[in-house]
């Protein structure tokens, strides 16, 4: 195995940040920054996919939004997704 970063990785500052493309441990910086652009662009309704699994990333992301100053609320996303996604209400 490299040492080697791998390049970073663009998404879309769109209200949905889906973390299946980063690695679990990267999950806490990835979320704060992603809120942190929300916020920029006035985005106050924010989806994060952190999928199903054994709820090891759900905790994790959720454990980093009742931290965050600039969160209000959040719970899990009711529709098709189930509890593989959460809800985050930023404060305007």
């Amino acid at each position: 195995m490299s040492d080697e970063k791998a390049p970073p990785v663009r998404i879309p500052i769109d209200g949905i940040l889906d973390l299946h493309t980063f690695q679990p441990r990267d999950a806490p910086s990835v979320v704060a920054e992603y809120i942190r652009a929300c916020r920029e662009k006035g985005i106050t309704d924010v989806r994060i996919i952190h999928g199903k699994g054994r709820g090891v990333l759900r905790r994790t992301v959720h454990a980093v939004l009742q931290k965050h100053p600039d969160v209000s609320g959040f719970r899990l996303d009711p529709g098709a997704s189930g509890w593989g996604a959460t809800l985050v209400l930023l404060k305007k």
